[in-house]
């Protein structure tokens, strides 16, 4: 394989395609689900159908003249990279940014790579003795994704094509409200899943407090943590003392405040708030209080944080 050649008719830099080739090396890759079993997999992973028909429209046949020898090579290369890292948890790029105009193999060859990948961390799972809710629960976060890219007009996939790699590797579990990161701490995340309730995310923790000690008892974990814009304190001067994302805040103590390396604040809070990475700031839609406090704030010129924090199990 090539890697100059490669990239140039993938449309992607040298430099990320032979990462890829580095990484997954000669590792075993992993099949596809037969293309009769795949609908049903995709509802049950949450896939909207508009969705689910592209993915049927591109799915990789043997013939298919939609499937170029790069395209191919990329996806085989691509599964056993995510597969040798399984029960990994750091962020794992499965591969780099391709031009997903050019048509539904393009556009979801990375959700291809997640499908052939099911059957893999679904045995994890079963050896870790995760209950099959929990399995598939965490798994359709793939759907949520999808329909999230889809609103946004395609510009979210970068960033969710290696989050998604978390729960195809075992390294992410969704127990109620929130997702739970393995690593030296729990790290918490917040789908996007209705309003940041109180009682919901007790549960949640609680569940988790039981979760991880039964099924990873070799791992020892002491607090759960999380890093997002959410954990901001400029939010408490928008926002009532009694809002759920305040009293979400409240949990937590921060760590001192440093910039995050490749992490735009600003950037994230809009795209999570409204999904929309190019809006104007005056287009943006002003219905709820915190929608309201993103674009006053970045209107009077000042910056959005993404602040750290932690509290013990």
């Amino acid at each position: 394989m090539d890697a100059e050649d490669t990239a140039v008719r993938l449309g992607a830099p040298v430099e990320e395609v032979d990462r890829v080739r580095r990484l997954a090396g000669d590792r075993p890759s992993a099949p596809l689900p037969d293309r009769a079993d795949a609908p049903a997999l995709l509802r049950r992973l949450a896939v909207p159908p508009d969705d689910a028909d592209e993915i049927m429209a591109g799915w990789p046949e043997p013939d298919s003249p939609l499937w170029t020898p790069e395209l191919r090579w990329l996806l085989d290369r691509t599964i056993a990279l995510v597969r040798a890292d399984l029960g990994g948890h750091e962020w794992l790029p499965p591969g780099p940014a391709l031009p997903r105009e050019r048509g539904p193999a393009w556009r979801h060859l990375y959700v291809y790579a997640y499908l052939a990948l099911v059957d893999v961390v679904r045995a994890y799972h079963r050896d870790h003795g995760v209950p099959d809710a929990v399995s598939w629960a965490t798994l359709a976060d793939l759907g949520r994704n999808l329909a999230v890219d889809r609103r946004m007009g395609g510009a979210g996939w970068p960033v969710m094509q290696s989050w998604l790699t978390l729960h195809a590797r075992g390294g992410i579990y969704e127990l109620g409200r929130l997702q739970h990161q393995r690593g030296d701490t729990i790290g918490l995340h917040i789908p996007e899943a209705g309003p940041l309730a109180p009682e919901a995310i007790d549960a949640s923790l609680d569940e988790a407090r039981a979760f991880f000690p039964r099924h990873f008892p070799d791992e020892s974990h002491t607090e759960f943590s999380c890093g997002s814009w959410l954990l901001d304190p400029q939010l408490r001067e928008y926002l009532p003392e009694d809002s759920n994302i305040v009293r979400f805040q409240r949990r937590f103590t921060l760590d001192p405040y440093e910039e995050p390396e490749g992490i735009d604040a600003d950037v994230e809070v809009v795209r999570f708030v409204f999904r929309t990475l190019d809006t104007p700031l005056h287009r943006l839609p002003r219905h709820t209080a915190l929608q309201r406090a993103v674009v006053d704030h970045l209107a009077a010129g000042r910056h959005w944080r993404w602040c750290t924090g932690r509290f013990p199990i």
